[in-house]
């Protein structure tokens, strides 16, 4: 069997026992570490206040941090007002984009990016790229930890920043699987882990980083066979500095479990093999 009695990690909370059953056929053991509680996008006070303050005129410049974000936050408005609000009251703004990702999702809006920001868009080419700009009320969408270098550095020019974070689900109740999960990443041993969602992803370093754990989790992860189930899980783990080693050939859970079952080995001896280059 593909697997071959391999431990499989994965975060999967709606479908979890479904991804374990599929992770049993293709000979692996699930471990099940449910990483996610869904909340109505209704029910995000945070953004509709954001929203408020956006349609009454009180920002000049707009920082979208994250393609992720950007489109969660559009999806979150949308539920109050009509959806081309927000894309025409961002035409008002200067609009900063930190990289592709953020600056793809503006454009599905038709929304111009005044100022893109270089590689390898930290805060620190952010800053750089804005630098002896007039705007001094600036919007900023989160998704996930805060940057406090980037915040800082903004209200060392005398910027007033007001924070946006963005969110659809919330952790589970009860996170001792997710810190069992991690705590099995930080052993080394041979396992595979698998992502569905990129929420998962920010979630997980959530719990790793009120334990302090957050750099050994994201060189584990980097020794591990992790699989991303589509392009915005993998930009959730490129974001916290993990390259995942595999994407299935349609984002599909069960065309995921399939494939990494089938590849795991030469994938993972490709990976050692370069890190012992």
């Amino acid at each position: 069997m593909a697997f071959d009695g391999l431990n499989v990690i994965s975060f999967e909370s709606r479908r979890a026992n479904e991804i374990g059953e599929l992770i049993r056929r293709n000979g692996g053991v699930p471990f099940l570490a449910p990483a996610v509680r869904e909340v109505a996008l209704d029910q995000n006070d945070e953004a509709f206040a954001f929203g408020g303050r956006l349609l009454r005129g009180d920002f000049d410049m707009m920082i979208f941090l994250t393609g992720v974000g950007t489109r969660l936050l559009r999806q979150t408005l949308a539920t109050r007002w009509a959806d081309e609000t927000f894309s025409d009251a961002l035409r008002m703004l200067t609009v900063v984009a930190r990289g592709p990702k953020p600056a793809a999702a503006l454009r599905e809006m038709n929304v111009p990016v005044a100022v893109s920001v270089p590689e390898p868009n930290t805060w620190r080419e952010l800053l750089k790229a804005i630098d002896g700009r007039a705007e001094r009320r600036i919007a900023v969408q989160e998704y996930g930890k805060t940057n406090a270098d980037l915040l800082n550095g903004l209200r060392s020019r005398g910027a007033e920043v007001t924070t946006v974070r963005v969110y659809q689900w919330d952790l589970p109740e009860d996170t001792s699987p997710m810190r069992e999960a991690i705590r099995r990443i930080g052993n080394g041993q041979q396992i595979v882990v698998l992502f569905t969602t990129s929420v998962q992803v920010v979630h997980l370093f959530q719990i790793a980083a009120e334990e302090g754990g957050e750099t050994s989790l994201r060189r584990r992860l980097n020794e591990t066979l992790v699989a991303s189930i589509g392009p915005t899980t993998t930009e959730a783990l490129e974001d916290h500095g993990v390259t995942p080693d595999l994407e299935p050939s349609h984002p599909k859970m069960g065309i995921l479990v399939k494939e990494t079952a089938e590849r795991w080995r030469d994938l993972l001896s490709r990976k050692r093999a370069a890190s012992h280059a």
